[in-house]
């Protein structure tokens, strides 16, 4: 009789159906950033939870972690004409971009070269001729260039040619404007990879903010960003998607320090999942994009699945409206495909349902956090479309009170910041000294804490 094999730390898998054997049966030819996999075993150690719990660590990523990464700003639609600004904020940092009179976009740090008096509030956004200091009027043209000083007589000392706004650097791809306070940067594109490899940048140029919700929550932004990146939770907070969800074969990847990707399969049962469903009650169940859009009734045809079948009539969908992505695979339109960026910011490249995300302390709070979820949809052809102003939540306020908010999706966004203020809590008062990490399934979180420690401790 053979013994059994053990499979080493790191290369167990959950039985069942793996998401390439699901590509494999695509209706349509699969891309092949989909087929490259890339996990390796990182170790088992537990993850301290002074991390999360101490306002002297929380100083540590002030000082090594936000001055020093590419974080998304705002999107380009939202300074589309000269003079444009939006002013984004992350712990003591606030950071103008703004677009200048030649039409490129520029950051700058947001203090007065006099006193260092804010030029614009946090979390401000609007339209200016030029920065003008609200204190005591000194003045820049849009460029940064300094533009007057009131009395410059009483300021020989002062070089007005050395007086210009420190310029923050600043880089643009999907739409999205990037932001590094660090003096030199690694090149955005090359802090990306491989993600503009695996995403064409105009799969997120071409659509628009149509919803953007900021939602406050009682937690450290690292608790609230690491609830997104695994799929292991589904069993336990999100009980309802495990007919539909295969949440524990979902496939994990990291790439370099910076990039992370998770491919989580939707139209198959969790394994989980201990009732025997046919396609036809998967599909009933089963939803991608505007609900508005689907047909009364979607029948799968005989040897057909669900996931072929919602594919098939969200393609339709999008040809009414003149998007042809007919030849877009089953897994594009109906999984969820996730790239992480560290520190802080998850993109979907999914057609159905691109959203991203965007995690920050709230103002100087080790235990405050601040979601930012933006829905992106297509831009109409040959129209400019106002971005969606930001619909601010407290901690106590439901996804489900936000107009247009589909309420099934507000549930389970719902349930996931439910669990946060909890984790938190539970941290501060744990008996044993870190967090204990599953070795496949939450090996983005490790990813990520590794880059994190690289960060803070290999200066």
């Amino acid at each position: 009789m053979s013994e059994e094999v053990v499979p080493k730390s790191g290369e167990a898998r959950c039985p069942g159906v793996s998401v390439q054997d699901l590509l494999d049966e695509d209706s349509r030819d699969v891309p092949s950033y989909l087929r490259k996999q890339s996990y390796e075993f990182l170790g088992d150690q537990d993850i301290p939870f002074e991390r999360y719990t101490t306002k002297e660590y929380f100083d540590k990523e002030v000082e090594n972690l936000w001055s020093r990464t590419w974080q998304w700003a705002c999107r380009e639609e939202h300074i589309p004409e000269p003079g444009d600004y939006y002013v984004y904020d992350i712990g003591p940092y606030s950071v103008i971009v703004m677009r200048t009179e030649s039409g490129a976009i520029n950051a700058y740090r947001n203090s007065c070269m006099h006193r260092g008096t804010k030029l614009k509030p946090s979390f401000s956004s609007g339209s200016s001729q030029s920065i003008r200091c609200p204190y005591h009027g000194w003045d820049w043209h849009l460029d940064g260039r300094i533009k007057s000083l009131p009395c410059e007589w009483d300021f020989p000392h002062v070089d007005k040619a050395k007086t210009d706004l420190y310029s923050v650097h600043c880089d643009v791809w999907g739409g999205f404007v990037f932001i590094n306070l660090e003096a030199e940067p690694l090149p955005l594109l090359d802090y990306l990879n491989p993600l503009p490899e695996h995403i064409q940048s105009k799969v997120f140029e071409d659509r628009y903010i149509a919803q953007h919700i900021q939602k406050e929550l009682n937690c450290n932004w690292k608790i609230a960003s690491e609830a997104f990146l695994e799929a292991y939770h589904v069993m336990e907070t999100h009980s309802q998607l495990m007919r539909t969800n295969g949440d524990a074969n979902t496939q994990y990847d990291f790439y370099g320090d910076h990039v992370s990707r998770l491919i989580n399969v939707a139209g198959i049962p969790s394994t989980f999942c201990e009732e025997e469903l046919t396609e036809q009650q998967i599909l009933d169940m089963f939803l991608v994009g505007d609900r508005d859009d689907v047909a009364d009734e979607l029948v799968v045809p005989e040897g057909g699945t669900a996931r072929q079948v919602m594919a098939e009539q969200f393609r339709q969908s999008m040809a009414k409206s003149g998007q042809d992505i007919s030849q877009v695979s089953d897994s594009e339109i109906v999984d969820s495909i996730a790239y992480f960026v560290f520190p802080n910011q998850q993109f979907f490249s999914g057609v159905s349902f691109p959203i991203v995300y965007r995690f920050r302390p709230l103002g100087m709070s080790h235990d405050k956090a601040l979601f930012d979820l933006i829905l992106l949809k297509p831009r109409p052809v040959g129209e400019v479309v106002e971005p969606a102003e930001p619909v601010r939540l407290k901690v106590e306020e439901s996804y489900t009170t936000v107009p247009g908010m589909d309420p099934y999706v507000g549930h389970v966004f719902d349930q996931d910041t439910g669990n946060m203020q909890a984790a938190q809590e539970g941290a501060a008062t744990a008996g044993k000294s870190g967090a204990t990490l599953a070795n496949y399934q939450e090996i983005r979180v490790r990813h990520f804490h590794e880059t994190l420690t690289r960060y803070l401790e290999e200066i």
